[in-house]
């Protein structure tokens, strides 16, 4: 059990996977104009890799491995995230419209968000077993959801700013990312 808990510390705040590991930065900027926007993001995000840890450790596992094929793993997965994506994409639009509006073309940007490819691709490589997977697949999303939501929170504080003219919009947003990076470095002594 500790094991575990340190594993989703360990995903979600030390090595988080858009601060640490600089992947899933176009959501993280695209979407991070608002924070009710961001909270979409993440909960879908949140709900695509762990779905997709799972389905992934699963065919890894019990498909790939046996039958001598983990060579075609990144075919597969990317196959996986596609279709959760379109599933996700499918029920944001029937059962929250205005969220599936407010993230617009973002949302079928998670299918191409290299976060979740990444995660199912480092599972592999690390070794996990299925529980492992899900474990570290939900706990890298947690972590990409307090990073886009924290973004989110300060870049709406900075509308009321006095900013000068050439750091105004995506230079002060990568600016303020590259902070937000070094802050949660100081995690990486706590495992």
């Amino acid at each position: 059990m500790a094991h575990l808990l340190i594993l989703i510390i360990s995903s979600s705040i030390v090595s988080n996977v858009v601060l640490s590991q600089f992947l899933g930065l176009c959501p993280f900027l695209g979407v991070s104009k608002k924070t009710d926007t961001a909270i979409g993001m993440g909960a879908a995000v949140i709900f695509v890799i762990t779905i997709a840890s799972l389905v992934t450790a699963l065919i890894y596992r019990f498909i790939l491995t046996p039958l001598d094929l983990s060579y075609l793993q990144t075919i597969v997965f990317i196959l996986i995230i596609a279709a959760l994506v379109q599933f996700v994409e499918m029920f944001l639009k029937k059962m929250m419209p205005p969220l599936y509006e407010s993230l617009g073309v973002f949302l079928p940007l998670i299918t191409t968000n290299c976060a979740v490819l990444g995660v199912a691709l480092n599972a592999v490589q690390y070794d996990y077993n299925i529980l492992e997977t899900v474990i570290y697949g939900f706990g890298t999303a947690v972590g990409f959801t307090i990073a886009i939501v924290i973004l989110a929170g300060l870049r709406e504080k900075m509308e009321f700013n006095d900013i000068p003219s050439s750091w105004q919009g995506m230079p002060i947003v990568l600016v303020t990312a590259g902070l937000m990076s070094i802050a949660f470095f100081g995690f990486s002594g706590i495992i």
